[in-house]
């Protein structure tokens, strides 16, 4: 998708996607099904956390919501690549809550965030210029008509900053399956970073979900394979104040050889198989 380089519309689709039917428009859309062919074992080991992997059970009121029959067949047929039930269990989304999300694309994640947190709680869905432009705005337009959405404050931001100054005291803050496309889109990750930071209460919650690139690749597969290392997006995002404060294995795979483009225009029958970290992130 070679506008600005073909992969910089591939990528955010991950969310818009799941708002189109696809992806999150930044937010991947994935089935489980195992690619026909199995990718060999990968010799390197994807990166670990310092602190153990933490498994959330799923609340049954939680599981409910990811099963409520309201929920579009678009959305519901990528639940299964993306768990969103462990997801928002894992970060420990509530009634009343504040939240947002960075990159909500076509407001997959944001909606599911929406019916969590219910008719108490408020949502921010931040959307840059480049992502309404080239694929989320009709979809996201629409979504937001939705009366589930009521509690959805709707965010036309860039990167750099993505939060408004009104969106503080937040209990949590989740980037699903983007952040690696802030580094072709020359963002600068250290003012978002502290950006998010600065709008999270203490103990406030950043939650990250991405593909995992081999180790010592860096940022360097951003736009190619759609990637990031795990160890340089813990770092950055910790130079901020931020403190891990778990992760989760619930989609990880260890088959995956991390050696092709898992953006989901690009990834074929591969497509919601990649090896994915999940991070929790706390202000202190």
């Amino acid at each position: 998708m070679r506008s600005l380089p073909v992969s910089l519309v591939v990528v955010p689709l991950v969310a818009l996607a799941v708002a189109c039917g696809g992806s999150q428009p930044p937010a991947d859309t994935a089935k489980t099904e195992e690619p026909a062919q199995a990718p060999a074992t990968d010799t390197t080991t994807p990166t670990k956390a310092e602190k153990p992997a933490a498994e959330a059970k799923v609340p049954e009121a939680i599981a409910a919501i990811v099963a409520a029959p309201d929920r579009a067949e678009a959305d519901r047929a990528l639940d299964a690549g993306r768990k969103p039930a462990e997801l928002l269990a894992f970060l420990d989304i509530r009634p009343g809550m504040k939240v947002a999300e960075i990159a909500a694309g076509g407001g997959y994640t944001a909606e599911l965030l929406a019916r969590a947190v219910g008719p108490a709680g408020k949502v921010y869905g931040q959307n840059s210029k480049f992502i309404l432009e080239r694929f989320a705005e009709k979809p996201w337009a629409e979504r937001l008509q939705k009366p589930v959405m009521k509690n959805v404050v709707r965010v036309d931001r860039e990167f750099d900053e993505p939060l408004p100054p009104e969106a503080k005291d937040l209990d949590a803050v989740v980037m699903v399956l983007f952040y690696h496309d802030t580094v072709w889109m020359k963002t600068d990750r250290d003012k978002m970073n502290k950006t998010i930071f600065n709008a999270l209460r203490s103990g406030g919650v950043y939650g990250i979900v991405d593909h995992s690139a081999k180790a010592g690749s860096g940022t360097s597969e951003a736009q190619t394979t759609h990637r990031i290392e795990e160890k340089v997006l813990r770092e950055e995002v910790e130079k901020a104040g931020f403190k891990l404060a778990g992760e989760a294995s619930f989609l990880r795979n260890e088959k995956d050889t991390r050696d092709w483009n898992a953006s989901p225009m690009k990834a074929g029958e591969l497509r919601g198989t990649s090896d994915r970290f999940v991070l929790k992130f706390v202000k202190p």
